[in-house]
């Protein structure tokens, strides 16, 4: 479809939000919408964003902002990329395959998390170079390591070791709507037939599950929730992260972190890269919104790696207050999740669209050029 007609429909990403809800079962929608806790941290992400002023001039003549980025030795068409997300063709079929595709024709990152729905391989050829790995460690090192040869065999330029799921948080409302392993039956049942375009979806493509680890369960029932519980080690020490360093040639980021002591440790590692990132409010209640947290870790970690920010995007604006307070390069993640569930195929382009032309708009106003400009309009 016109990418016009398209932003008729939907002219932001509000609009696609809502027509997300309404075409996607109530279980999947709380999957991708749901906190920890009482949800106070989504709410702090969001108001903490929006108390982040830019003070605009408009003496500087025409403006004509240059959008690309590089990052790792590579050229972006923008400082911003898809942000992993487990489970993405749970909340729509092949949604990974979509974003990955997307991604690839914007010129943007799609980071693969290790719970896709898709394989490793599928993703990387879908990407065709704009995919990144996203791995959660693993209690069975060999699995590991095979899983860190796919992504590099696959394409995938840079890897990015999650810090922040230490254990599994307590998501109430996704309990409250079925989520658990072996939870099934009559009300999702019901709840997926109410949704025929997400039901018909899911029954071309089939059951959502964690492809990625077909090759290593025994069987396909076996590739799934409490196979990787036996599986997955959340708490990550020094030692670990030095052996994911020494295991990859490539990049390697560190996702999760809000303190700037630790930036400093994973620094002296030899990580690349730092996203600064509260888990999108879904991990820790009591933790501090994302965008308080990165001028401190920006400042520990300045000219020694690259900072990139996550958790609450859902606007080119946002992305500017976030290039303006230290980031060098941010990821994005429901908003595409949105884009895919209301549009389809359309829907990852359509996102990436939006945040660039909001992007590019909101720098204007604000009277900068690049992103030394955004950092200069900050409100003191």
């Amino acid at each position: 479809m016109d990418m016009e007609l398209l932003l008729d429909r939907y002219p932001g990403i509000p609009w696609l939000r809502e027509k997300a809800r309404r075409r996607i079962p109530h279980f999947a929608w709380e999957f991708l919408e749901s906190g920890t806790g009482l949800e106070a941290l989504i709410d702090r992400n969001r108001a903490a964003l929006d108390a982040v002023r830019l003070v605009p001039r408009f003496t500087q003549g025409a403006i004509r902002p240059d959008l690309a980025t590089n990052l790792f030795g590579r050229t972006w068409s923008a400082p911003f990329g898809i942000a992993p997300i487990g489970l993405t063709g749970f909340m729509w079929p092949g949604g990974e395959l979509l974003l990955a595709a997307a991604a690839r024709r914007q010129g943007i990152p799609f980071c693969a998390s290790t719970f896709a729905c898709e394989t490793i391989e599928a993703i990387g050829k879908a990407a065709k170079g704009h995919a990144w790995f996203q791995l959660y460690t693993l209690a069975d090192d060999t699995m590991e390591r095979d899983l860190i040869a796919r992504a590099r065999d696959a394409g995938m330029s840079v890897l990015v070791v999650t810090l922040d799921v230490p254990v599994a948080s307590t998501r109430e409302r996704q309990r409250a709507a079925g989520i658990r392993d072996g939870a099934s039956g009559r009300g999702r049942m019901l709840q997926a037939l109410m949704r025929p375009s997400w039901a018909l979806a899911t029954l071309r493509r089939g059951r959502p599950r964690f492809r990625i680890f077909d090759k290593y369960a025994r069987s396909v029932m076996e590739a799934g929730t409490r196979f990787l519980a036996d599986q997955r080690v959340g708490e990550i020490g020094a030692g670990k992260l030095q052996r994911l360093r020494d295991a990859w040639k490539g990049p390697m980021i560190v996702k999760g972190v809000l303190d700037a002591g630790d930036a400093r440790a994973c620094v002296r590692i030899g990580v690349d890269g730092i996203v600064v990132s509260n888990h999108g409010g879904r991990q820790f209640d009591a933790a501090p919104a994302a965008i308080e947290a990165l001028p401190s870790v920006a400042e520990a970690v300045a000219g020694k790696a690259t900072v990139l920010f996550d958790s609450g995007v859902r606007t080119g604006l946002d992305i500017a207050r976030a290039l303006a307070l230290g980031a060098d390069f941010v990821l994005c993640g429901r908003a595409f999740i949105y884009g895919i569930c209301a549009a389809g195929e359309a829907g990852g382009e359509l996102v990436a669209h939006m945040l660039t032309a909001d992007l590019r708009n909101n720098m204007i106003q604000a009277g900068a050029a690049g992103v030394p400009d955004l950092r200069r309009r900050l409100a003191r």
